[in-house]
């Protein structure tokens, strides 16, 4: 299973993030990634800087200034939510070798009975208190199915979940195909899909 995962560190990858505020697409990023030498993934964005938006010409109101203003706070709030959102999937996604290590050193890893071919198994207090990720595992072929994620940004109440489709390359390297992050409460979903693999030129 680790093996299918190493794998993946020969490629490199387009990863696009799409941030949706109920319903609508917010945002859009695309970044180019690889693994470096210490095996994180290093990220080159492929987007362009947006234009600076055109301030308008005279004084105006001074409520609608404030307005404005506003409008604006409220729009960098939602995207410092959106961002840390984005980020918090990287925490789990792909699974830490040695927080798995951990958790089954302390007993906090349950096997669930086989369904569909697939076993469960589910990691409590992952990354933080009262959270969980659950792991579907292909019994046959011992890769990394799906992974599931129930956590939560700043408070308990500030619910996200997680669901993650794997993928697997002609080689047997599995990665993360997309990962879709709800926050309800915010009614934010950030979906990243990771595409057009190929071998990192030596």
């Amino acid at each position: 299973m680790q093996q299918g995962l190493g794998l993946a560190r020969k490629y490199e990858w387009i990863e696009t993030t799409i941030i949706s505020l109920k319903g609508e697409e917010k945002a859009r990023k695309q970044n180019r990634c690889y693994y470096g030498a210490d095996g994180k993934v290093q990220k080159i964005p492929l987007d362009q800087p947006e234009p600076p938006a055109q301030q308008p010409q005279g004084r105006g109101r001074r409520g609608g200034h404030v307005k404005e203003k506003v409008v604006a706070k409220k729009k960098d709030e939602m995207k410092d939510y959106m961002e840390k959102a984005a980020g918090l999937i990287h925490q789990y996604v792909p699974p830490n070798p040695q927080q798995i290590q951990a958790a089954k050193d302390a007993g906090r890893i349950a096997v669930n009975p086989p369904s569909d071919g697939k076993v469960r198994l589910v990691v409590s207090q992952y990354l933080k208190p009262g959270d969980s990720l659950t792991i579907d595992v292909d019994a046959a072929a011992n890769t990394i199915a799906g992974l599931g994620v129930n956590s939560y940004l700043d408070s308990k109440d500030d619910v996200v979940t997680l669901a993650v489709q794997m993928n697997r390359l002609p080689d047997g390297a599995i990665y993360a195909g997309q990962t879709r992050l709800e926050a309800k409460a915010k009614h934010i979903t950030v979906v990243i899909e990771n595409s057009g693999h190929r071998p990192v030129q030596q």
